[in-house]
């Protein structure tokens, strides 16, 4: 198939270390770029990445899956609307696992809690059309490759006059985050890998602020194993030559300017508004919320009773979204926590760095 089999090729992943370790011979420092996309991340450890590249580059994860940065208080309000009589809860397949304070999505559904998984936001639309009598809520987590498709089911919602249909927003943004993480006097991040999922929605000159404010190169990269060495090797030129500038080596999807149709339906339903990152905490200005005109979609409205939020003291998925920390370093990883029965988040989503990890590198 084009754009997967060439890269692939044996031939060109031995051409690009080769260039890779040309690079870096005579750079007399390390460099550590941070990949924050989990797919990114998945491809990494499945393809074993990291142990082919010279010892000079590390390659670190960052809070690149959005459904490990939901925080646990978001899980607790989507448990307690499950609870809510005459309601349905409609949401991706990977947010029925997250643990929230005492309870997740799948246990109220084993309970007999009316949790249906949808491939769309649409579907949702759908079910709230054809049942009026329930209370259908989305649950809206994701970055900004997801908030316009929830953002054009909420204006579907307008059209069809549906009364029944609310979303429990839990979106984020990435460029902000990746700033605040520039700000850690704690973290070194000598380059990012930039997610290119989300840079085909808001396109690559988004990270042009972040390049020129904290001097970091940029390489928006695609998934395939030639598209991460070839966007490691971009970085390391950068770096060698001093230079912070943001590049695409993902030019056969994403754009300069992005997807502006997708920009425009998103602006026109959400505004930024502080973002709480499961185990980062607040980031200001790091998410989006439904504006003025769409509040009566909003499912923070309906009235429930949530728990107060707990986290188990063990997990250090906090320190693991921030690259400060690998699942190794974890005392559950692969005995308390598995992807069978996770603790943390990081384990729940197949994006997650420790399930990554869990899968691919032990």
């Amino acid at each position: 198939m084009k754009y997967l089999a060439e890269f692939h090729d044996p031939q060109l992943v031995g051409g690009l270390l080769a260039a890779i370790r040309q690079s870096v011979a005579k750079f007399s420092g390390s460099m550590t770029f941070m990949e924050v996309c989990g797919t990114h991340t998945m491809a990494i450890c499945q393809h074993g990445i990291r142990a082919l590249l010279p010892a000079s580059i590390q390659l670190i994860s960052g809070p690149g899956c959005p459904v490990c940065v939901t925080p646990v208080g978001y899980i607790d309000h989507a448990v307690a609307l499950a609870r809510r009589p005459e309601t349905i809860i409609t949401t991706f397949g990977d947010m029925v696992r997250v643990p929230g304070s005492s309870s997740s999505l799948m246990r109220e559904q084993a309970a007999g809690a009316d949790i249906r998984i949808v491939y769309s936001p649409l579907d949702a639309v759908s079910l709230a059309e054809q049942t009026p009598e329930s209370t259908i809520v989305f649950l809206g987590v994701g970055f900004e490759t997801t908030a316009p498709a929830i953002a054009g089911a909420l204006l579907t919602a307008e059209k069809k006059q549906l009364s029944n249909f609310f979303v429990l927003c839990s979106h984020k943004t990435m460029p902000v985050s990746m700033a605040a993480l520039l700000k850690d006097p704690d973290l070194q991040i000598d380059g990012y890998i930039c997610p290119a999922h989300v840079s085909a929605i808001i396109g690559a000159k988004a990270y042009e602020p972040l390049a020129a404010e904290f001097r970091v190169p940029c390489v928006v990269t695609g998934f395939e194993p030639l598209d991460v060495l070839q966007g490691i090797l971009m970085l390391s030129r950068q770096v060698i030559a001093g230079e912070a500038r943001v590049e695409t080596q993902y030019s056969r999807v994403v754009k300069p300017e992005g997807n502006l149709r997708a920009q425009e339906i998103l602006n026109q339903v959400f505004e930024p508004c502080d973002a709480r990152w499961r185990g980062i905490g607040d980031i200001p200005g790091s998410g989006l919320k439904l504006r003025p005109e769409f509040a009566g979609y909003d499912a923070a409205s309906l009235q429930v009773e949530i728990e107060p939020p707990f986290e188990h003291q063990g997990c250090i998925c906090g320190e693991i979204l921030k690259g400060k920390a690998r699942p190794t370093d974890c005392p559950l990883f692969r005995s308390t926590c598995t992807p069978e029965d996770p603790v943390g988040a990081c384990m729940v989503s197949s994006e997650g760095t420790c399930a990554a990890e869990y899968k691919y590198a032990t």
